[in-house]
């Protein structure tokens, strides 16, 4: 499992996207990929599912999210 925490890059004012492209593109076979962020990423949903990714979106602490995507 492989966990990316968005929400400090968000703060920043930066754009987590490609660092999170990259952290996909590292994942093994069969494994999980976690994001949490602070609102549901749904472009990043719709992205991952086109490449083959099923996702499972819920809602956490103060309005963050956390997506975990795994290949279908």
């Amino acid at each position: 499992m492989s966990v990316f925490d968005a929400r400090p890059i968000i703060a920043s004012g930066e754009e987590p996207f490609n660092a999170i492209m990259e952290a996909v593109s590292n994942l093994h076979d069969g494994e999980d990929f976690i994001i949490i962020a602070p609102f549901e990423p749904v472009p990043l949903e719709g992205l991952l599912s086109s490449q083959g990714f099923e996702y499972d979106a819920l809602e956490i602490d103060d309005g963050d999210w956390q997506v975990t995507f795994r290949r279908q």
